[in-house]
């Protein structure tokens, strides 16, 4: 009988039809191409023993001149620096308060407090350590001198649980300094639209609070609060009783109010008076939807290092610095205080480091002139080579540019020439032009959309990046990537929660990913790679919400939601579990069939041609799947598997020579798998033995 070579072209076509796509592969997971041949990824380990809390959306790697290599992680509760596997706290305070005593209490037999702490600014789930407090109440002072999570929040007070039960109700604790971290952020977006996305008849619990910096009377449109930082960029508030829809949103003021809504009374309200943000619930029987503000969006950071140093900004909030040589104990501060700060921004979008040049550039950020409003499209720079100055004078470099199209400005990426500057609606070029003007930019493309902040990556002095339909590429023009699996991966995406999408450099095999949430998930939890060497494109299920390519450190370094860092491309198995798992792998190749598919064929066995070389396994193996199909539109009808095995690598690597498969139909598909430990496998060209066997 004749045999027949099932040579694939490589990548995954689901842009035609199974049938259509004769000779290719359709569909895989954890599966690559290289040198035109699929095999499986590598897998992954634990990178430390250690965890961080909250979901990271950012990472940024560099290396100080004692050759120390840190890692900075932004999530949406802490920051981080990471040094030989140990994460270390670095989260900024926000403010500091000593408590006049009797400022805590407590409750017979519950480990809950409540602290009394006029306008504290805080919101659930924030962050906050307790010093020089004394034991009351049966709770010892070393259950209350420590970090707590913050709960139960209203203006003037808040709960927090200790480990300790109390054993009376009193109130005492002396008079602790009490020291805030920044207003923590959301993993992910919030909102949704649909039957069962809203809620009905009154409005929603309030999750976003904060505090009236200052009284108010019953007719003010703009409302100070003491932090603003959670909030829609407009929306509505609850203080006390009455209902009040705001406009907009600057600094920490909600402006253009509108009192007394949804027939509540305006009314005079005190400072420190409790303010909630709040989403009005629909009548019964009326539609109802509910959509994604700036104020609900998820908490992604941005970094870069200046030197040994580092500068971290929360998008649309303040600019951080951490210095290196005040060791890792400490925490970062704002921009505006260190030494020698002039006309630093306190609000921006995102913060970049030109390396050609040494300035700090921020974007969407303030004006000098009106410090803690954001411009949508003001980007600043500061003084070259330093940090702190950001005020133009004569004698400085220091200035600022307006992006000329758009609305908002969405992200930049550096490469090694210039910076691509993304707008909701074009790109732009920001380049360094030395005196007078220091920085120059230019517009190169309109139309063009990118999905996410996170969404691009720089490859040598190009750019690619995931659209809302499309993927892209400029490496001097910008180009429509075109893509073999388009439709099914914005088909399967979640638009809700677009802005989580990461893109990933895998340079060691010329890889670009992107982790995204499918239609069903609020978080990452698939992928999608273009391969730019080979040109060609798969796909598969992985939750990864940052990633650092292996430049100064061993492998790639992937950030997950279970709060932990993984080495990729490391073994071959799924390090998440202790002991490890095994990955499942599989890709699969469309039918395929004899002349113009109307005969059937009858199929005896497949000779494989494979080799199992970086397997950890004594006896790897891979199976092989031939599906019997008759018609397009019906399942296989019949399929047979078998395994390949190892048995010896030396001389020559030996495994299971040929596999007897008997099977008859119009075409058939070849389907290959692995989930054992230790595998690893790559695929050649295996040999079928087929022949005619009439037409019914």
């Amino acid at each position: 009988m004749p045999l027949m070579k099932l040579q694939f072209r490589p990548g995954i076509n689901q842009e035609t039809t199974r049938y259509m796509n004769e000779g290719g592969w359709f569909d895989c997971d954890k599966v690559r191409f290289r040198y035109g041949v699929a095999e499986k990824i590598g897998g992954w380990t634990r990178y430390s023993a250690n965890t961080f809390e909250g979901v990271c959306r950012k990472m940024h790697n560099w290396i100080a001149l004692d050759a120390s290599n840190y890692l900075a992680l932004g999530t949406h509760l802490k920051l981080y620096v990471e040094e030989g596997t140990n994460y270390f706290d670095i989260t900024p305070d926000r403010k500091t308060s000593t408590l006049s005593a009797g400022s805590l209490s407590a409750a017979s037999g519950s480990a809950v407090i409540t602290v009394t702490d006029n306008a504290h600014g805080a919101i659930t789930n924030d962050y906050v350590v307790i010093t020089n407090a004394t034991t009351f109440a049966g709770v010892p002072a070393a259950d209350l001198n420590k970090e707590h999570i913050i709960t139960r929040v209203d203006g003037n007070t808040f709960t927090i649980t200790v480990s300790t039960t109390a054993t009376s109700t009193a109130t005492g604790g002396g008079t602790p300094t009490l020291t805030y971290q920044i207003n923590t952020g959301l993993a992910t977006i919030t909102g949704g639209t649909g039957w069962g996305a809203s809620t009905w008849d009154g409005e929603t619990p309030d999750d976003v609070t904060s505090s009236l910096n200052g009284g108010i009377n019953d007719s003010v449109t703009t409302i100070t609060l003491t932090s603003a930082a959670s909030f829609p960029a407009s929306g509505q508030v609850r203080i006390g009783t009455e209902l009040i829809n705001y406009a907009g949103k600057s600094g920490n003021d909600l402006t253009t109010c509108t009192r007394g809504v949804e027939s509540t009374t305006a009314a005079a309200h005190s400072t420190g008076a409790s303010v909630a943000a709040t989403t009005v619930m629909t009548a019964w029987g009326e539609a109802a939807t509910i959509s994604v503000t700036s104020g609900t969006e998820a908490r992604i950071w941005s970094f870069d290092n200046f030197g040994e140093d580092l500068i971290a900004n929360v998008r649309d909030g303040n600019v951080y610095y951490w210095e290196k040589s005040n060791g890792l104990s400490q925490r970062a501060v704002p921009l505006s205080t260190i030494s020698g700060a002039s006309g630093t921004p306190t609000i921006a979008r995102q913060v970049i480091v030109s390396d050609r040049d040494r300035h700090v550039i921020a974007f969407a950020c303030d004006p000098t002139t009106a410090v803690g409003t954001q411009d949508p499209l003001l980007i600043r720079f500061s003084d070259q080579e330093n940090a702190a100055v950001w005020t133009p004078s004569a004698t400085n470099t220091a200035g600022d540019l307006i992006i000329g199209s758009g609305s908002k400005f969405v992200t930049a990426i550096e490469t090694k020439r210039e910076i691509l500057v993304y707008t909701d609606a074009s790109l732009h070029t920001l380049k360094f032009i030395g005196a007078p003007f220091t920085f120059g930019i230019s517009q190169i493309s309109t139309g063009i959309s990118i999905i996410g902040p996170n969404a691009a990556v720089a490859v040598n002095d190009g750019v690619f990046w995931m659209g809302e339909n499309q993927f892209y590429v400029y490496d001097g023009r910008t180009t429509q990537i075109p893509c073999s699996v388009r439709s099914k991966i914005f088909d399967d995406l979640n638009l809700d929660q677009r802005e989580l999408v990461t893109a990933a450099l895998n340079s060691q095999y010329n890889e670009v990913w992107w982790f995204y949430p499918s239609i069903n998930s609020t978080e990452n939890d698939k992928y999608v790679v273009y391969n730019y060497e080979e040109k060609v494109w798969y796909f598969g299920t992985l939750g990864r919400t940052a990633w650092v390519d292996a430049e100064t450190r061993s492998y790639p370094v992937a950030a997950a939601p279970d709060g932990n860092l993984y080495n990729h491309e490391n073994g071959n198995d799924d390090g998440s579990n202790n002991p490890a798992t095994a990955i499942s792998s599989f890709i699969e190749s469309s039918p395929m069939s004899l002349e113009a598919g109307d005969k059937y064929m009858l199929t005896n066995k497949v000779l494989p041609d494979v080799t199992f070389a970086g397997s950890t396994s004594a006896n790897p193996e891979l199976t092989f799947e031939m599906r019997a199909y008759n018609n397009p539109g019906e399942t296989f009808g019949e399929a047979l598997t078998s395994d390949v095995i190892r048995s010896a690598t030396s001389p020559v690597e030996q495994y299971t020579d040929e596999l007897y498969m008997r099977l008859r139909g119009r075409s058939f598909s070849l389907r290959l798998s692995s989930s054992e430990l230790g595998t690893q496998w790559r695929v050649g060209v295996p040999r079928v033995e087929l022949r005619p066997d009439g037409k019914r």
